[in-house]
This record gives C-alpha cells, structure tokens and sequence, in this order.
C-alpha cells in the first residue's frame, strides 16, 4: 500500500546562497559541538577529577539527547514550521552553553550537554529539512553535499578549536565560543532562512508510520548512513590508537582523523554535483562509497606503518564523502514534503546508532581478538550494506 497522496508541490527554485549559508553553519555548530567539547572533557578529566563511568556519561548524554528526541523535533517541524523550530534549537543550544561557562563541576557540565545535546536534536534535523525544501532536483545532490562538507569541517577542526581555546582559558572559554556560535547561526538563520510553509498532512495511523519507516526508500539509505557513520566513529577513535602503538606521536596519530574529515569535506560537494548532472546514479554512487569504505578499514586493520594509517583515512574520507550526499538526496527526493521533518529526525537517529554501535561491535570483538580482527568485522558489514545499497536503492525520477 502506497502513501496517501501529498497536495502537490512546485519544484523548488535554486535557493540563494545566502539563504543556504546558515544552514551550512548549523552544521558545522553540532558537529563542532559534539567533537570539541568531547575532545575538550577528554584532555581535561584529570583536571576534573573524572572517573572513566563520569566521563563516559558526560559524552554519552548529548548523543542519548539526540537519539530520543530527533525525530519529535523533526516532527514538529513539520508541524508549526521548520524556521521555528530551526532557530530555536541554536539559541537553546545557546543557553546550554552558557550553563557550564561558570562552574566546571561535573554535574553542571552533564546539565549543560544534555542541554546541547537536546538544543542539537531540533536544529539538526530542522536544518536537513530545510534544506531538502529549498532545493529542487537540479541541485539537491551538490547543496547536501556542501552542507555535509560543512559538518566534515566540524568534526576536523572542532577537537582542533576545542583543545586550542581550553589552553587558552579552560572549559569556560570552549562553552563561550560554542555559545558564541550557536548565537550568531541563530540571528542569521532568523533573518535569511524564508518561512516555509507548513504543509498539509494526512493522518497517518501507526501501520502507517511503521510501513513508511521501514519501507526499503527510507530504510536502504538510513542504513548507509549508518554504515558510514559507525565507521567514522570508529576511525576517530581507532586510527590514533593504532598510530600511538606504532609508535608515532599524538599529535601524528590525531591527525589521521583530520586527513579522513578533510578529504570527506572536499569530495562531498563534488559527488552531490555529479549526482544533480546524472553521472553517479544513486545505487552505484551509494554502493561505490561504501566499497571505498570497507577498503579503508582493511587497510587500517592490515597495512603496517602509519603511512598506511593515512592512506586509509583518505579512503575513508573519499568513501564516506561520497555516500552520505547521495544518501541524503535520496531522502529527500522520495519523501513527502509534509513530512520532511519526520523523515530527517529519524535518519539521524540510525546515524547515531552507527556511531554508537560501531565503535562498541568493534571494542568488543577487539577484547577477544584484537583492534584489526574487530575493524575487519566492521568492513565486512560496510560490504555487506554495499551490496544491500546496490541491489536496493533506485534513482528516483526527477
């Protein structure tokens, strides 16, 4: 049984840079978020006096935040509106920020990034929605593509500007840049994001909701997400480790994660620019990635030496910059308009269970066998999810 049909739709007009440039900020705003202030409560535990269960539980609140409430904020902003919700999400984060800028008790910082955590779970989804909207088939692939490439540049430089401001002026220095910035997308996105349109929606029943979240247009690309996403999870935290026991520096080992993020904030825009122009098709382009991924981590589980360590993490990054633009362009493509929202929330929410599930699959195999027999485990999933994509996914019609 198909979807009610949706009141039609006109083709959405090229949106003006300008009006996309705050979205591309929001981004960048949670993955600088989630990566600095991690990195940042890592590097300072000691300071904090930190038990590893208390310092597992302050990274592990913002991400339990987005987990739950991503797809109620995505469906409310289906419901009173995408700029609402959008706006009021970063100025939330906002005030979270500012929880933690005067005390360093334990306590307060878990309350400050549930807070983000929860301020993160609205304007993530709010801001992959809007960008659906404002973008029509001509270029959905490229604008989805720069708006990944903006999140990549968060996730790379935010443990860079983390660790630089708390050497600076400590935690309450981070806090206050995060605060900062989460203001200043805020005003922006306020005054330069139109108001879209709250559409009509049909009364969807739970057999509905359930058929539409499990129907493979939604499933197959949520699942590449996915894959991609619990591999960057395990990237950040396994290319260090094998470069630290290899013997190479810290600041050596770290910069793995910056060549993997780099190199999927420069291909992302490319691939989605190819996609609008027909020349990757989305099962093809999709499946490729994930090969380009898989290959990637069997080069970090089998290739000695940290040069090898760099070569997968440019694999790495080519392969997950050119998944996730196509992933995405196919949401958006096949969904309704009135639920966008709804649909952007959820995807999300199989994105964190990659990163939460990925690194914990691959931890634990590592315990009975070893990091490389855990990372080939992952590759061989990557593959498998490969496959899946390439006999599933259909370019949809423009």
């Amino acid at each position: 049984m198909q979807d009610p049909a949706p009141p039609p739709v006109p083709a959405a007009a090229p949106a003006a840079p300008r009006t996309l440039a705050p979205l591309y900020a929001a981004g960048f705003t949670t993955a600088f978020g989630a990566h600095g202030v991690a990195a940042a409560i890592g590097a300072r535990s000691d300071d904090l006096g930190l038990a590893l269960l208390t310092f597992g539980l302050l990274l592990a609140v913002y991400d339990l935040a987005e987990v739950v409430l991503k797809p109620v904020f995505g469906s409310w902003a289906d419901r009173i509106g995408i700029r609402p919700v959008l706006v009021g999400g970063l100025l939330a984060f906002a005030a979270a920020s500012l929880v933690a800028v005067g005390s360093s008790d334990p306590l307060v910082v878990g309350a400050a990034r549930l807070g983000q955590g929860a301020a993160a779970a609205a304007f993530s989804p709010a801001a992959s929605a809007a960008v659906a909207r404002l973008t029509g088939p001509s270029t959905r692939g490229r604008t989805f593509g720069r708006y990944g490439s903006w999140k990549s540049l968060g996730y790379a430089l935010g443990p860079l500007l983390g660790a630089g401001l708390v050497a600076l002026g400590g935690l309450p220095a981070l806090f206050v840049a995060l605060a900062a910035t989460a203001l200043v997308t805020g005003l922006w996105a306020r005054v330069a994001l139109p108001e879209l349109p709250v559409l009509p929606r049909p009364r969807y029943t739970v057999r509905d909701l359930l058929r539409q979240t499990t129907d493979r247009a939604f499933l197959v690309p949520t699942l590449a997400l996915a894959a991609t996403t619990g591999a960057l999870g395990v990237a950040v935290g396994f290319l260090p480790l094998l470069g630290t026991r290899l013997g190479a520096g810290v600041p050596t080992s770290m910069a793995t994660v910056t060549v993997l993020a780099l190199a999927s904030s420069a291909v992302q825009p490319l691939v989605g620019r190819w996609h609008d122009e027909g020349r990757v098709g989305t099962s093809t382009g999709t499946a490729g990635g994930l090969v380009l991924v898989a290959a990637g981590l069997v080069l970090a589980a089998l290739v000695p030496g940290v040069a090898g360590l760099f070569a997968a993490a440019a694999v790495l990054g080519t392969g997950i910059g050119t998944t996730t633009p196509l992933a995405f362009a196919h949401l958006a493509a096949t969904t309704p308009h009135e639920r966008m929202g709804r649909t952007m929330g959820s995807a999300d929410v199989g994105r964190e269970l990659g990163d939460a599930g990925a690194p914990l699959l691959v931890g634990a195999v590592a315990t009975v066998a070893s990091p490389a027999a855990g990372i080939l485990v992952l590759a061989t999933l990557v593959a498998g999810t490969a496959a899946v994509c390439r006999t599933s996914l259909r370019t949809p019609p423009h």
